[in-house]
């Protein structure tokens, strides 16, 4: 089965289980990825350490990485585009493979648009300061495109902020402004790269949809490819 440390936030980790559901094709229940699931909110803020020098979720995240295992996971994923910050440490000495989910997205880049294309970017502060998708994205011949620090503070953080709070519906009124405001610099398409955000442009069923790419689907389908392969052998 698949572990997934969670709960950062529990909407969003709610919204990756019914995405590994949709994304698994099969009539057959037993078909289905299997799924041992972590979600705890009291992991501490991952942009107040990485932006503020707060407590760092490090300790708690390796306590989630190995009481998972301990459970019988074959396999990690981590629906939280800014906790892969310490996606290095969780996999230092991980006895199991653990599903990037920024390369997941990085991969659905490539298979829809060309290298030097630009590309959109929607994250929280200490993702984008922290280059989580920009290098690979640079390394793979894109050029990033990000929201300006105004729109970043402005409208894209309180948008986050609304859907942990539960108010998924005036977080994606404020979002679609920033996700056009990508588009209109030149991006071929945009990243979902926080995982409330996708849930936030589906409460408004926002006609951008399909010029993104939703961070959460493509780290769910990458564990159901990951699982089926497996499940192949």
């Amino acid at each position: 089965m698949i572990g997934v440390i969670g709960g950062m936030g529990p909407l969003a980790t709610s919204d990756f289980f019914a995405k590994v559901i949709a994304a698994t094709d099969t009539p057959n229940e037993e078909d289905h990825v299997p799924l041992l699931i972590q979600s705890d909110p009291r992991i501490p803020s991952r942009p107040g350490a990485i932006l503020r020098g707060g407590e760092s979720p490090l300790p708690a995240l390796i306590a989630a990485r190995d009481r998972l295992i301990a459970a019988g996971a074959s396999a990690l994923a981590m629906p939280c585009n800014t906790a892969h910050y310490w996606y290095p440490q969780l996999t230092e000495g991980c006895p199991v493979p653990f599903i990037n989910i920024l390369q997941a997205c990085c991969d659905e880049v490539a298979a829809r648009v060309a290298p030097a294309s630009k590309v959109g970017i929607i994250a929280t502060g200490a993702t984008l300061r922290a280059g989580l998708f920009s290098e690979p994205l640079q390394a793979r011949g894109y050029v990033p495109v990000t929201p300006t620090d105004a729109e970043l503070e402005s409208v894209v953080l309180p948008a986050i902020t609304r859907v942990k709070a539960g108010d998924p519906v005036q977080a994606g009124a404020m979002l679609v402004g920033s996700v056009q405001a990508l588009l209109d610099r030149g991006a071929a398409v945009v990243i979902l790269a926080c995982t409330e955000t996708p849930l936030a442009l589906d409460a408004v069923q926002s006609g951008l949809r399909g010029q993104c790419i939703d961070s959460t689907a493509a780290l769910a389908r990458a564990c159901v490819a990951w699982w089926q392969a497996q499940s192949r052998r």
